[in-house]
């Protein structure tokens, strides 16, 4: 760390070289422009970069400024450099909601001396600790016009509705107060971020939606096969179809006998959004959302299943698909490629919790929506696009049998909608119009793949507890 200078600092620190940065003290201050701000990437007398010093700096001292706040208190949040306050009686921002001792040290502006030995006796632990913080409310609240609105509105909203109002732990850790809907639930428990704070765990059974756009006329066709295998599943609590086929709704002796009850939901408006609408038939936290041709034995549901539930705020499953940045075109692209790399699970076969379907119709702008139901695509995209802008976390790919490929390229038929050229244009155009109005690509790569411990390994299977997988 360093100091920005010299002016500011009463006790007359001075930089110190780079070996000792980080136990050092930077003293926000800056030489200021017109505007009063710091003047961006200029160099120090001493020949240190102010920005360089401020990013590698553990602690920021943030003295009283002209106004009732600081522009230097902002800039070490951004900076993840923790703002040491000195300014008696300062009202922090958002103090209503935010826990500062979680993220800034205060310090008193009359016992200045003190200030090297309280900043020393901060471990190391507290210190990442710190400003992770730091960055997590830079992030959430302040790192735009935009959010700081925002978060004021969510805090008026608050409140007036005290009685469906955001507690500290929603507002004071991942993902933050504005991606926690109180309309869905004011109890932390019911959000799959807070589970592990809490010391809580998902209940061990799921909902599969399935949505079925093709009539159903034979026994032996794919959807009666997927009812089947996945009613098998023991954790498995109902099965959901949604009937967005245009053709009347077959009767009751055309659906294959189960031992969980199928309930049969039809589309008031068959949109390719309805199929993440939060219908209240859904009483678990655990949804397996499937197209009605994926082809899943159940040992893969029980299994994919598993992983979900030591994952349970992330997309969980089997097809896997990946994004890219194409410089030729300054825009970025969407690849089917199987590779070792992934970006997105797409959701015709995949665990996710039920929070999701209420952010997807209730967050999201209806434009995004509207979009995703005239062109009948990309909805897996988006809502790979929102959990992930929502965890700041990629999702995970379980093991996939070795069919899946082959039934994937039988797709490639002319009567797929994966072979029109159309529908992959699409789903290039959809992921840069999703990242337009997220600000950012929230997408994140991964080569992460979860498997059954025995998986592939030269031992009986009969030692093997999901014996189908390697068969298949």
């Amino acid at each position: 760390m360093g100091m920005a200078e010299t002016r500011l600092s009463p006790t007359g620190l001075r930089p110190e070289p780079a070996a000792h940065r980080n136990s050092a003290v930077t003293a926000s201050g800056g030489v200021p422009g017109e505007s009063g701000l710091p003047r961006r990437g200029f160099t120090l007398g001493w020949g240190f970069d102010y920005q360089e010093l401020l990013h590698n700096s553990s602690f920021c001292l943030v003295p009283r400024g002209r106004r009732l706040g600081s522009f230097r208190f902002l800039e070490a949040l951004q900076a993840a450099c923790i703002p040491v306050l000195l300014s008696n009686g300062w009202e922090l921002p958002f103090s209503e909601i935010i826990d500062w001792s979680k993220a800034a040290v205060v310090g008193d502006e009359r016992l200045l001396l003190q200030v090297p030995s309280i900043t020393r006796s901060v471990d190391r632990d507290k210190i990442l600790a710190l400003r992770q913080q730091t960055q997590f409310l830079w992030d959430a609240y302040f790192s735009s016009v935009a959010k700081i609105v925002l978060t004021t509105f969510e805090i008026i909203q608050d409140r007036i509705n005290a009685h469906v109002s955001r507690n500290k732990l929603m507002w004071n850790s991942l993902p933050g107060g504005l991606y926690v809907l109180p309309q869905f639930s004011s109890d932390a428990a019911a959000f799959p971020f807070y589970y592990s704070s809490l010391g809580k765990s998902p209940p061990q059974e799921f909902t599969a939606v399935i949505q079925a756009v093709t009539p159903l006329q034979s026994p032996l066709q794919p959807l009666v096969k997927l009812i089947i295998a996945v009613a098998k599943s023991k954790f498995c609590a109902q099965v959901i179809v949604l009937w967005n086929c245009d053709k009347p709704l077959p009767p009751k002796n055309k659906w294959p006998p189960t031992a969980v009850p199928i309930v049969v939901i039809e589309g008031r408006r068959k949109t390719m959004s309805s199929r993440f609408f939060p219908h209240d038939v859904i009483l678990t936290d655990a949804v397996l959302s499937l197209d009605e041709d994926s082809v899943l034995s159940t040992n893969e549901v029980d299994f994919a299943f598993f992983v979900w539930h030591s994952f349970p705020d992330r997309i969980v499953g089997y097809p896997a698909r990946s994004h890219y940045w194409d410089s030729s075109k300054s825009r970025w692209g969407y690849t089917s490629k199987w590779t070792n790399e992934y970006s997105m699970v797409l959701t015709g076969a995949a665990f996710y919790h039920r929070y999701y379907h209420y952010l997807y119709t209730h967050y999201l702008p209806s434009s995004l929506l509207i979009m995703v139901d005239q062109m009948s695509n990309c909805e897996d995209i988006l809502m790979n696009f929102l959990v992930s802008a929502v965890t700041k976390l990629p999702p995970i790919k379980v093991t996939q049998k070795k069919q899946y490929k082959e039934t994937m390229m039988q797709q490639g038929s002319k009567t797929s909608r994966w072979a029109d050229p159309d529908h992959f244009a699409q789903r290039q155009t959809c992921m840069n119009s999703f990242s337009g109005w997220f600000g950012f690509m929230p997408l994140l790569h991964s080569q992460m793949r979860l498997d059954p411990v025995l998986f592939k390994d030269q031992v009986s299977i009969l030692r093997k507890k999901y014996r189908d997988i390697e068969r298949l």
